[in-house]
């Protein structure tokens, strides 16, 4: 069935969530989170909420930005994997919190250990890395924008 492509019926709106991302991104650098990470972030948020858009693309620039194949292939198994660092391995608690807080709500609990791990201005990164994702993922699910190989 075809649907509205939202980012079509909307361009302003659209628009608005670009330059979004873009603030986004200059608060990931001013953190002095990898680009590179930053899209395996985005990449597991948006495994989480089954977009095949979203991960195809953001497998494709992790690679480009220098992630390796096997990052990739294990960022949905990162805490058992000797291939991410704690700080690594937090982040991507943070973003699965994020991703999944309508149900489980963000635990006082898991908040502490990232607050301990990660900095003020890397907690507030990869938060506004999830919200941004999340809202991409949104928009590409709901329009169901193509993967086509």
């Amino acid at each position: 069935m075809q649907r509205i492509n939202c980012g079509k019926a909307g361009p302003e709106l659209y628009k608005t969530i670009l330059e979004l991302e873009n603030l986004s991104m200059q608060k990931v650098q001013q953190a002095g989170l990898k680009i590179g990470f930053s899209h395996l972030l985005k990449l597991r948020a948006s495994q989480i909420n089954r977009c095949a858009f979203c991960v195809h693309m953001h497998t494709q620039d992790a690679m480009k930005a220098g992630e390796s194949m096997e990052r990739v292939a294990l960022i949905s198994a990162c805490q058992e994997s000797g291939y991410f660092s704690e700080k690594e391995r937090t982040a991507l608690i943070l973003i699965e919190e994020i991703t999944l807080i309508a149900q489980q709500h963000f635990p006082d609990s898991a908040y502490q250990k990232v607050t301990k791990t990660l900095s003020n201005a890397e907690v507030a990164a990869i938060e506004w890395i999830a919200i941004v994702i999340n809202t991409w993922n949104r928009i590409a699910i709901s329009s169901q924008y193509a993967v086509n190989p």
